[in-house]
């Protein structure tokens, strides 16, 4: 029996077997990696840069087949699939146009030396465990910074998208990046445990659930290895009193459905001003109601099925916890029959601290939909999560709106009358149980570096 089984979540249909790789082919393949590193440091970052920008060239040879395969193996659609491509090519042009600058050393003026130098070297192999919603963005977003810097890298993708992994293994193979600098590998928790603990492994870096990153957080710290967490998120999306509510409710509708729901900083917790409160919910439930879930590859469709079929159940069961501790459903909330696993756009409403749709991640198409007294009760409410990756904040008043989110917004990114998954030139991360560091923004490039001091004495 294969160690792994992909599943197409439309049908439920098996996709493809694969297993895992041996302790001794993994050991081999981090063997050549870290060789593979030795050279790829003394690389010159403009031909760094070159060799990037032939991995997105690439890319985009590939598009159709990896926009399909995505969507086959996590069920997102396939035009979701081909933009989430087109982003991915969009790190590789700004990191091949701004890497250089970033690795750039800093010249100090120094009293009582000849000059300080701040230089920015590789580090080594940087261990990626990458999910499953954004199986080539995740890839992308910590590869091609690491690999600027003059790292190497693996990834150990979600089991669901090994399909995914291993062709973008081949993409970037097709590439000119030498073999070695990106291998991605078959491996169980055991085993990821063991790498992390491999000498030649320098970094890890984890985009998943908050459980999971505290066992990886450990063991990353047991191993004295840097790490970067993007963990999960309840993000709060706040109408306020003097928002376009048009604009709020549609927005809103976006950042909650985009990618099935399946995404970590999507609008979660819809709070709204009592002021509003009525209008908006009004709109919003229209909205909802009106979402079609269907097949991925129909552009008929919404939204697609769920990743998993556990995933599904796991989502359900928060659903009527919630309901049982007092939230009342809006629209949606029925477990559909036949194949596949679909979930229908959800709306709950009376939900308060205690219930899941309040106090956890619901990572689908379900929306917490919750009335503040005003603007401060509505911040207060917004804050009063274990997560904080990001966010967003509608009012009319945009001067306020940004001293709200750089003051009082305790997250790692605020939207302002919109919503963006990620830009390649803005950090993006968050705080508390959201993990630390940051990707993208020239953040990214400088998290697996060793930044190195160097005191220049003389006349």
């Amino acid at each position: 029996m294969a160690d792994i089984t992909t599943v197409n979540p439309a049908t439920g249909e098996d996709i493809k077997n694969y297993d895992y790789m041996t302790n001794d082919e993994v050991n081999k393949i981090v063997d050549a990696s870290h060789n593979a590193f030795l050279e790829w440091r003394t690389v010159r970052h403009e031909e760094r840069g070159r060799i990037i920008q032939s991995i997105g060239d690439k890319l985009m040879e590939y598009k159709e087949e990896l926009s399909r395969l995505m969507t086959e193996e996590r069920g997102k659609l396939y035009g979701q699939s081909q933009q989430e491509v087109d982003l991915c090519k969009a790190i590789c042009d700004y990191t091949a146009e701004n890497g250089v600058a970033a690795l750039a050393d800093d010249e100090r003026d120094i009293e009582s030396m000849k000059k300080g130098i701040v230089t920015y070297q590789p580090i080594g192999v940087i261990y990626g465990m990458q999910p499953w919603n954004f199986p080539a963005y995740q890839v992308f977003r910590y590869a091609i910074a690491n690999l600027m810097a003059g790292n190497s890298v693996l990834l150990k993708h979600a089991a669901n998208v090994t399909g995914s992994g291993l062709l973008i293994e081949k993409i970037f193979h097709e590439s000119e990046l030498p073999n070695d600098l990106f291998r991605t590998i078959l491996i169980d928790h055991d085993q990821s445990e063991k790498l992390i603990e491999n000498d030649k492994v320098r970094g890890v870096t984890l985009t998943g659930s908050d459980a999971a990153g505290r066992i990886v957080g450990q063991q990353a710290a047991k191993a004295i290895k840097k790490s970067v967490l993007e963990l999960g998120s309840n993000d709060a999306f706040i109408v306020l009193e003097d928002a376009d509510i048009e604009t709020a409710v549609e927005t809103c509708t976006q950042a909650r459905l985009v990618n099935n729901g399946e995404t970590c900083v999507a609008a979660k917790r819809f709070i709204v001003v009592d002021s509003v409160y009525d209008e908006f919910r009004k709109r919003i439930v229209e909205k909802f109601e009106g979402t079609k879930s269907g097949d991925p590859m129909d552009d008929s469709s919404d939204i697609g099925p769920l990743a998993r079929k556990d995933l599904q159940e796991k989502l359900h069961e928060q659903v009527e916890d919630s309901v049982k501790k007092g939230a009342t459903i809006a629209v949606g909330g029925e477990l559909p029959e036949g194949k596949g696993s679909f979930y229908p756009a959800t709306i709950l409403e009376n939900v308060e601290k205690g219930q899941p749709a309040y106090d956890d991640e619901l990572f689908g198409p379900v929306a917490s939909l919750i009335r503040a007294k005003d603007n401060d009760d509505a911040m207060r409410i917004a804050n009063d999560s274990r997560y904080g990756l990001g966010g967003a904040i509608f009012s009319k008043d945009e001067e306020k709106a940004i001293r709200l989110a750089s003051e009082q917004f305790d997250t790692g990114m605020v939207y302002i009358n919109g919503y963006g998954l990620a830009n390649p030139a803005l950090p993006f991360g968050g705080v508390k149980n959201s993990g630390y560091g940051r990707e993208h923004g020239g953040f990214g490039i400088k998290e697996f570096v060793n930044i190195k001091a160097v005191h220049v004495f003389g006349k």
